[in-house]
């Protein structure tokens, strides 16, 4: 497994619409390890293929039952059904630092393929929901700041343009 580079805001990848999978195989299952340690390695609890600069319609993430975490890989993942709203602060390993409360349904069905290549259904709630739902966004080239009200969104690009004239 190999630690990727995870894409900062604003990398042209993280507004693309990802790819469909067309068959799972060696490649997307290797993509997805090395996603999951990616994401274990920047203490996150999703990741997206778009955020590593891969435009394929792949997420993993991080289920936490109890003290156990289990990851999953959910490929051409598409919600089917949502249902409830609740409001969670949100952040994103693509705009570190950067968090914000976002309204999302509190429970989906999600339907992708899993590294086999078969069909799954997970019906989830909780925090569990939130992150299928933020990752899946991202591929579709939608971020958590795109759901944020006007001027939330304009006071966190003010904060992002600052960043990067600091780090250049």
């Amino acid at each position: 497994m190999a630690k990727l580079e995870i894409k900062i805001y604003p990398d042209p990848v993280l507004r693309k619409k990802a790819a469909n999978v067309e068959k799972a195989g060696s490649g997307e299952r290797k993509l997805a390890y090395d996603m999951i340690e990616t994401m274990r390695s920047a203490n996150g609890v999703g990741l997206a293929a778009p955020q590593v600069g891969i435009s394929k319609r792949i997420i993993v993430v991080e289920d936490a039952e109890g003290d156990e975490k289990i990851s999953l890989t959910l490929i051409n993942p598409k919600i089917t059904q949502k249902k409830g709203r609740v409001k969670f602060c949100e952040g994103c390993l693509s705009l570190p630092g950067i968090s914000n409360d976002v309204i999302r349904p509190e429970f989906i069905t999600v339907e992708a393929l899993n590294l086999d290549g078969e069909p799954i259904k997970i019906n989830a709630d909780g925090l569990l929901a939130r992150i299928i739902q933020h990752e899946t966004d991202h591929l579709d080239g939608i971020m958590f700041i795109d759901k944020l009200s006007f001027l939330k969104r304009k006071k966190i690009m003010k904060q992002l343009s600052a960043k990067v004239c600091v780090e250049f």
